[in-house]
């Protein structure tokens, strides 16, 4: 229908705004959020493989079939937590 008119600049600098103020507001609060979230994950490996660290857990019903995919990050877990090779008897990741 003719030319798009003044208003698509106005509504591409508007998006532009808005997007410039949401990354304003919103970054210094995303270390704080990662780090939360990865406290929380850091609980969460240690209750999936506490039992077999000796700690005994009344969900290891429910973490069981759990650890074959958390096995992936579990080297990356336990050498954030300070222990320099898997705390697992039969688990050797290192």
């Amino acid at each position: 229908m003719g030319e798009p008119g003044p208003w698509r600049a106005v509504a591409d600098w508007l998006r532009t705004a808005r997007e410039l103020l949401t990354e304003f507001y919103v970054s210094p609060y995303r270390g704080a959020v990662a780090r939360a979230r990865r406290d929380q994950d850091d609980l969460f490996m240690l209750l999936a493989y506490s039992d077999l660290m000796g700690v005994p857990n009344p969900a290891t019903y429910y973490t069981l079939e759990l650890q074959p995919i958390l096995l992936e990050r579990f080297h990356e877990w336990h050498t954030r937590m300070g222990i320099p090779h898997s705390p697992l008897d039969g688990l050797k990741c290192c």
